[in-house]
């Protein structure tokens, strides 16, 4: 089976962000949520001094970045955060630091939209740097901190069992593993943890020793089914959807079943173990937060669709035929208002999980 490098393109990289114009920033309300946890760690963890003793610039890297305007937003944090611990640290200090931010995305991102929307008035230099983050991105021991945000969730490809009809893992009638069976669960864990090993060594070569890289994912709280999760109710829905489309001949049961969303939402005891099994890296904060607490009011179906179709639609145009795309984002939208209250519940726990780790 190809890669999801080659078959479909990443969905931060096929993102429309035209689609979110009139809709609420939610991405960045969940980094608003751990925003001052993020600052506490570089206060408490990054030794600023050490790491300018020998440059006074300072790089960071963005993996993930699509097209802004949230890469910025977290950039312009990060650098003011370093910044601030640096006059901490070295109060009497005549030198200035230096920043310089790589901004990396797959290959297929819009870069030309991410610089032409790049601020002018920014504390950084800036740079991009295409390619896939489970592999090496820059020469070892040249990075001082690492952000990446919601981005990690997504697989470097499906799963291959997911396919293979003689398979226990053979996922048909389904786009995901929301309610499948346990070989269908496994196949996504193990592929999941296939690409964090891949990433945490490249990251490793990269990374100065002491240097630090923070994560921002979707999260599962321990022993939580996957089920009870306001986003399983819309995989469970999408899949759902395609199933009546292809009963009524609009698509082929074969496109369905040959169809998964690359998407895994691990559990904090998942993201320490593959952590601590790397070897590579100290965990200095693992938990989970609620993305949702800063959100008034019910969830807002129509928006959380808009930002669904914005994300997924580059890879449901290249596997299903462009013209049924509305027909099953209307029907999806129409089958999670007849599930509100269901939809509510899955927003009440804490979905989103902080990593920080420091380099060894």
């Amino acid at each position: 089976m190809q890669s999801i490098h080659s078959k479909i393109s990443f969905p931060f990289s096929t993102f429309n962000p035209r689609r979110l114009k009139s809709v609420p920033n939610w991405q960045r309300l969940a980094a608003n949520v751990v925003k001052e946890r993020i600052k506490g760690a570089i206060t408490m963890k990054l030794d600023v001094e050490k790491l300018s003793s020998t440059s006074n610039t300072i790089y960071i890297a963005d993996l993930g970045c699509a097209v802004g305007p949230n890469a910025f937003d977290a950039m312009q944090d990060v650098v003011h955060f370093i910044q601030q611990k640096y006059t901490l640290q070295c109060p009497q200090s005549n030198t200035t630091l230096q920043f310089l931010v790589l901004f990396n995305d797959q290959p297929s991102n819009d870069f030309n939209t991410l610089f032409t929307s790049l601020p002018r008035e920014r504390p950084y230099y800036a740079a991009g740097v295409p390619g896939s983050f489970h592999r090496r991105l820059f020469p070892e021991s040249s990075i001082h901190f690492v952000h990446c945000s919601y981005a990690l969730h997504w697989l470097s490809k499906v799963p291959e069992e997911l396919l293979d009809k003689n398979c226990g893992a053979w996922n048909k009638g389904r786009i995901h593993y929301t309610n499948a069976p346990n070989e269908v669960v496994q196949a996504y864990a193990s592929q999941f943890a296939k690409d964090m090993e891949e990433f945490l060594c490249a990251r490793a070569m990269e990374i100065v020793t002491g240097g630090m890289m923070t994560i921002i994912m979707p999260g599962l709280p321990n022993e939580m089914p996957y089920s009870q999760l306001a986003a399983s109710l819309m995989y469970d829905f999408m899949a759902s959807t395609f199933m009546d489309m292809a009963n009524e001949g609009l698509v082929s049961e074969d496109e369905v079943d040959s169809f998964n969303l690359p998407i895994y939402t691990p559990s904090p005891a998942e993201m320490a173990s593959v952590v601590e099994k790397n070897g590579h890296f100290s965990i200095e904060m693992l938990e989970l937060t609620n993305p949702a607490s800063l959100v008034d009011g019910p969830v807002d179906i129509k928006a959380w669709v808009i930002h669904v179709r914005a994300a997924m639609e580059g890879m449901f145009i290249k596997h299903f035929s462009t013209d049924i795309i509305d027909e099953m984002f209307d029907r999806l939208t129409k089958k999670l208002f007849m599930f509100t209250e269901q939809v509510e519940s899955g927003y009440k726990d804490r979905t989103q999980l902080l990593v920080v780790l420091i380099r060894k």
